[in-house]
Parts: structure tokens; sequence; C-alpha cells
């Protein structure tokens, strides 16, 4: 979960954390937080925040008594500032500008310190993608997947319910935008095939002019 944030560099780093099998919340009120709060694994939270400061928000999940981990995102913060969201209750604190193979990297070990594990699997209803081991099963059956078609379906599932255009699939699966649209057509039909072969489940719906809805 991620709260407060540029809205540019708030997608940039939704972006990069779906690709690695993370599922994104994004926040911008305490009360929308609170309806979620026990069912979040990481909070991301950025000090610069119109509707909430960051060292009152870290507070104010600790008082909840959630031991969800914490990063606290900082710009310009003093030692004694860093000091300050540790008492508070962050678990983790990173100084802007920071890369985001460091974030991605203390998001893993923090999960990991946490709960064991970090982000390995993807489920979406009856299919079931272990990322570590590349491997996909639906109802218990395992399926097998080319590398671009597990690349494909890990996708979908990561953006389940969204409309995807196509220039972005390309881009974000194939990583270039400029092939032929035509290509994930065939790409998704011949997924369909091993997954879907009688469209049972209704995985996919294609939406004329712009790409694909995925759940």
């Amino acid at each position: 979960m991620i709260i407060g944030e540029d809205e540019k560099l708030l997608e940039l780093k939704q972006f990069h954390l779906l690709k690695e099998g993370f599922e994104v919340l994004k926040f911008t009120s305490l009360y929308e937080l609170e309806q979620d709060l026990k069912d979040i694994s990481l909070i991301l939270i950025n000090d610069i925040n119109p509707n909430i400061d960051g060292m009152n928000f870290i507070e104010y999940v600790r008082e909840k008594e959630s031991n969800v981990p914490i990063i606290f995102l900082a710009e310009n913060l003093c030692e004694k500032g860093i000091a300050q969201a540790f008492a508070n209750g962050a678990d983790d604190c990173l100084i802007k500008p920071f890369g985001l193979v460091e974030l991605l990297c203390r998001i893993k070990a923090l999960l990991k310190r946490t709960y064991g594990f970090t982000q390995e699997k993807l489920i979406y209803e009856n299919i079931i993608m272990d990322l570590s081991q590349r491997t996909c099963t639906i109802d218990e059956v395992e399926i097998e997947l080319t590398k671009l078609e597990f690349d494909l379906l890990s996708f979908f599932i990561q953006h389940k319910n969204m409309i995807l255009e196509r220039e972005y699939i390309l881009d974000s699966v194939w990583h270039d935008s400029s092939m032929k649209k035509r290509t994930i057509n065939v790409s998704v039909n011949r997924l369909l095939k091993k997954i879907d072969p009688v469209n049972k489940y209704g995985y996919f719906t294609a939406i004329r002019g712009i790409g694909y809805r995925f759940g």
C-alpha cells in the first residue's frame, strides 16, 4: 500500500511493484485506510502529503494496535527526524532521492523479516501462479505455459479488473509498444486455449478499439 506521493512518482512505484508481483492499493485519507488496514501487508508512507501527516500517520497506525510493517519515505529529514519516525513506529526509513531497486529490496527484506515470506504467488479465483517456481495451476491441475504466456497471465492477474490498452500491454510484457497490436490478440488466444479452452470461466473481455480486461 502506498500513501501520499506525487502522482507520477506514485504511478512509477506502483508499476514496478506490480511487476514484482505485489498487489498495490493507494489511499488518500485515514478513513479509506481504516477500512482495509487488517488486509494490508506493508505500508509505504510519504512525508509530503497534503491530507496526511506522515509522522502522525505512523503513530495513528500503531495506536490501532496494528503491527503492519511501515516504510517511511522522507525528504531532507535530519537524524532527529529519522529517530522520531522510528520512535513513532516506523520499521524502516528511506531518504529521497533513492532508487527503485533499493526500495524493492527493502520491501522484500521487511516482508521476509515480518512474515517469513515475500510475494511469491499470485492467486485469482481458481488460478495459482508460483512466481519463484514459474508454475501455474488451475483447479489444482498444473498448466504448461511458455515464458511469454506465463509473463502475460501474471501481468493480467496483477492488473485484474482494469481496462488495459494494447500499447501498455506490449510495453509491459514485450517491452516494445511499437509491435503490431495483433500480436496481443494471437498471444491471448493461445493462452486461453490452455487455461480456459471452452470459455468456462470467461477470464478475458476484449474491449473493442482499446485492449483487454482480465476478471
